[in-house]
């Protein structure tokens, strides 16, 4: 896991650490230095903690103008234990919502397992941004992790299935993974009607 490094390309384009409305503004990253551990595995430096021993995140894209946030994620989302979706939301997601952030496209890839709980952060999430017409969005989930939402019933306030997957997702620049993921939901949602 330690090879696993955040989305970079983008770089050019935003850097969550030169942010000053980021919640990890000013962050010093030291690229020799591994400490942050999910389990006994060490992961990349350039992954950011935010109150989670097992889940770590990377703001790899923010356009305050059109009110988006694009977050990476590794690791074990353990709502059931250690309530990782707290910390997510106090830690980072309130702070971008402050900013005037009210769509969240979470990248899945990473993330192994999820343990869940109950949905109350999740509904209150949703109800933060859902007025101003916002979104919460995974891709790249793998079964389990999608099953496990379902069952918990975090499929009410977060929009995530089978078929949002975008592997080749790092090829795109930010607006075009955007669009992308605008369209699947679109095609997604006629289904249902």
């Amino acid at each position: 896991m330690h090879d696993i490094e955040p989305h970079h390309l983008w770089r050019d384009r935003y850097i969550s650490s030169n942010d000053d409305k980021s919640p990890h503004y000013g962050r010093i990253y030291d690229e020799f230095r591994f400490t942050n551990r999910v389990y006994n595995y060490y992961i990349h430096p350039q992954w950011d903690e935010f109150g989670s021993h097992t889940l770590y995140s990377k703001i790899i894209y923010a356009d305050y103008d059109d009110g988006i946030a694009i977050i990476e994620l590794i690791g074990e989302w353990n709502d059931c234990l250690t309530n990782d979706i707290l910390f997510l939301k106090q830690n980072i997601v309130d702070t971008l919502v402050g900013h005037g952030i009210d769509k969240f496209l979470l990248i899945m890839d990473n993330v192994m397992n999820f343990h869940g709980s109950d949905d109350c952060y999740y509904e209150e999430w949703f109800e933060d941004i859902s007025e101003y017409g916002g979104y919460i969005r995974m891709i790249n989930l793998q079964n389990h992790v999608l099953t496990e939402l379902y069952e918990t019933g975090v499929h009410q306030y977060v929009q995530f299935n089978q078929d949002l997957q975008i592997p080749n997702w790092r090829s795109f620049q930010p607006k075009y993974l955007i669009k992308q993921v605008d369209l699947l939901c679109a095609h997604l949602t006629k289904e249902l009607y």
